[in-house]
């Protein structure tokens, strides 16, 4: 797998990473999530299970690896595989998020009322994870993310946290927001307005981009063009763009995109994340499998030669942006 540089950062990436998200807790929304931990949340098999598929991922060629505060352990199982594979912190490019509290206290589905997670974009979140973080994954650690920077959560306006990040920046450590949401395009375009000493305080982006919430893709170009790099989650939407998608009112759907991925020989998923790839503006689209089996189904997408027939062809398959995160809200956490 070729790598490539990240924006007008120092940083490289491959055009396909890993994301934690899944391998990091018990506990998440992607359809069938607790199929792929077969339900066993001890966590030395959790850590075994994240090994594994961050093995399978290096040996791939992967260098690009996706973290968070909040998502449970996937910091510490990151730390522990890069010791006991040796991995020097010039051999891979390390990124992480700050602003969520993990609490759902390693349950993987809780009672009403009850929270996973917890947003808090103030300085002294911003100073503890930082430190949690950079305790963990010391020199490894090449990127931080505001998590899911929101135009209403007021963190773009916050001068202490804006100040601080830009303190980190100066120290040499990439700062970078992701975003989420039906206003993914407005708050991106509000995050390129900010500079620090002259320079802007963003220098990699991170946002929702598949075959069905396409809202963003003008203002990842934005940011492309401003020299960002650009980071794509949830390119399968959760598990919606694969075979697991049972939901009735997707069907017709499913069956055109199994129609197309047979036409390419490959896989609806691998067809899913071929989409984000070849946009001219993405630089590394996240794989968040959880499974050795699905990282290698994700692979594929490196071999799919992406061309305007197969882009005209998925075009049907896009959903208002309200639409599609109204559904995914629904999504059972398991």
């Amino acid at each position: 797998m070729h790598t490539q540089r990240l924006g007008k950062t120092n940083l490289t990436v491959t055009p396909l990473g890993l994301g934690l998200a899944a391998l990091g807790r018990p506990g998440y929304i992607n359809i069938g999530h607790g199929d792929d931990l077969d339900h066993n949340h001890n966590i030395a098999v959790m850590e075994h299970k994240a090994h594994t598929v961050l093995d399978a991922a290096w040996d791939s060629g992967i260098r690009y690896f996706d973290a968070a505060r909040s998502y449970g352990r996937a910091e510490d199982f990151l730390q522990s595989w890069l010791v006991k594979r040796a991995i020097s912190p010039d051999a891979a490019t390390i990124g992480s998020k700050w602003g969520y509290t993990y609490t759902a206290n390693w349950q993987a589905c809780l009672e009403k009322g009850e929270k996973h997670e917890v947003k808090d974009h103030s300085l002294p979140v911003l100073q503890r994870q930082i430190k949690e973080s950079q305790n963990l994954l010391a020199d490894h650690l090449d990127l931080y993310q505001i998590h899911s920077t929101t135009l209403d959560s007021g963190v773009l306006q916050n001068i202490p946290v804006l100040t601080e990040l830009a303190r980190l920046r100066n120290s040499g450590l990439a700062i970078g927001f992701s975003v989420s949401g039906v206003q993914q395009g407005q708050t991106i375009e509000q995050a390129l307005e900010i500079e620090f000493d002259g320079v802007p305080l963003f220098s990699v982006v991170q946002a929702s981009w598949n075959l069905l919430e396409q809202s963003a893709s003008y203002a990842l170009q934005m940011a492309h063009d401003a020299g960002l790099g650009v980071i794509v989650k949830e390119g399968l939407a959760n598990g919606r763009l694969t075979t697991r998608n049972n939901a009735p009112d997707f069907q017709k759907q499913l069956i055109l995109l199994k129609k197309v991925a047979e036409e390419q020989n490959s896989t609806v998923d691998a067809l899913a994340l071929a989409a984000a790839i070849n946009q001219p503006f993405i630089d590394v689209t996240l794989s968040g499998a959880a499974s050795v089996e699905h990282l290698h189904s994700n692979l594929q997408a490196l071999h799919i030669k992406w061309n305007d027939s197969l882009a005209e062809a998925l075009q049907e398959l896009i959903e208002p942006a309200e639409i599609y995160w109204h559904t995914r809200s629904l999504l059972a956490w398991n």
